[in-house]
């Protein structure tokens, strides 16, 4: 993701490309969350839906790197880059 920016917010990184941010992370004592605005629209739609991140978030929760499925995580990614993002542009 070439035009990828970062902020914080909550204590969590927020990532967007374009005018809208896109997807979160945040590391925690035994886990990490990855967390994808309008993860609803995700094919696979991801399994976690996390408390008081709003109703279309979905994400993972990953405990060890052995839980990482690059090519899941970068198709949720290119997938998610391509809709309007939280203070988005509508795209």
């Amino acid at each position: 993701m070439p035009e990828l920016r970062r902020s914080v917010k909550w204590g969590m990184s927020y990532y967007g490309v374009g005018d809208g941010w896109c997807f979160s992370c945040g590391a925690f004592a035994g886990h990490v969350k990855l967390m994808f605005v309008n993860g609803i629209a995700l094919d696979p739609v991801p399994p976690i839906t996390p408390v008081g991140m709003g109703k279309s978030t979905r994400g993972v929760e990953l405990e060890s790197t052995d839980d990482i499925d690059e090519g899941q995580i970068a198709s949720w990614m290119t997938q998610v880059a391509s809709v309007p993002g939280i203070g988005g542009k509508k795209r």
